[in-house]
Formats: structure tokens, sequence, C-alpha cells
């Protein structure tokens, strides 16, 4: 299967959503590329996603999650599950080897060829080699006042990196508040 040396955190806090990855690619002991983005916005740019797993496997996936959205506007959950159902059983889906994080203002998930769509308990998701990493040092920091979901997943995101070898610190991230998708009028003058 494909390198899934990478890192991809998700965290959620507040009204704030994240989603940051780091952007090496790994080829055995070779690093093929220092830049790679693995997040990105989705559909009407009411969804970000992330994933690990090989590049242009991913990009199918998405495009795929994406016609779902289409076809279930506003319901992630709904979409994810029919993406993943498809992943399982279909033909050519059923090659593709990534793994992916998916958010929106409500739900993250995670999404695996397995079939599998999982929901987080405390709105945290790592994946990738150093996604165990991340995930535990987002844990940590989940209930710490004054820091925010930004703030969270970057400290943890150079705490990923310094511990896998994979995983760079050259990170790329999306986010969505929740004030952007109710009202945008309020600014504080």
């Amino acid at each position: 299967g494909a390198q899934r040396g990478t890192t991809v955190l998700c965290v959620r806090k507040g009204d704030e959503v994240v989603i940051m990855a780091d952007g090496q690619v790994t080829l055995g002991s070779e690093v093929i590329k220092p830049n790679v983005r693995k997040v990105r916005k989705l559909g009407a740019g009411n969804v970000i996603g992330g994933f690990a797993g090989a590049t242009a496997d991913a990009f199918t996936l998405f495009e795929r999650l994406e016609m779902k959205l289409e076809e279930h506007p506003g319901q992630l959950t709904r979409a994810a599950v029919e993406l993943a159902k498809a992943w399982r059983t279909d033909k050519y889906l059923r090659r593709l080897d990534a793994v992916m994080v998916v958010a929106d203002g409500e739900t993250s998930l995670q999404i695996t060829g397995n079939g599998d769509v999982l929901e987080p308990h405390d709105g945290v998701i790592g994946i990738g080699s150093g996604g165990s990493y991340a995930l535990a040092a987002a844990r940590a920091l989940i209930d710490l006042d004054g820091f925010d979901a930004m703030t969270i997943a970057n400290k943890s995101m150079n705490i990923a990196a310094d511990a896998c070898i994979y995983t760079n610190h050259n990170f790329t991230h999306e986010t969505l508040s929740l004030s952007d998708s109710t009202e945008e009028e309020e600014e504080e003058e």
C-alpha cells in the first residue's frame, strides 16, 4: 500500500475547527517532496478535509465526496457514509489507498477504505504515522483555557513533527469557524 508517512490533525474547540497537515511525502527512506498540500476546502467551502496516503487517490476520493455532498447538501455524515460504502464496494475505488478527515460546522469524521466513518468523542482526530503523537498532544491541551483550536493544532503538530521522521514542520491548514456560517455582519469596530 501507499506510504501513510504523514501527520494530519483535526481539532475542534469553541466555535472553530482546524485541520492541519505536514507537507512531507516519503518513499522508503527518501523525502520525495517537502511541500505537498494535504488539506483543502470542499464543496461550497463549508467543509474542510485532509488526507494521509497517496495524493492522487485522495484527490479522487475528495472529488467523490464533493459529488455526495451535492446529492446531500449540508449532510456531511450522510455523504461520508455514502462515500465509505462506495469506497468499500466499488472495484475502482477499492484500490485507492488513503485515510481522510473531514469536518463541517458541527461534525468531524474520519473515513477509511474499510467503510468506516468514525466520529471522535472529543472533537480530535489524528491520522498518519505521526497521528497518534499529534492526537495525544491535542487531547492534553484541549481543556486548557486560553488555547484555541489553532494554537492546539500548531503545538500538537510540532510535537508530532519532532517525534515522527515521516512528518516535517511545513504545515498547511484549513479552518472553519461557526460564526462564518451564521452571521458575518458582526465586525468589531
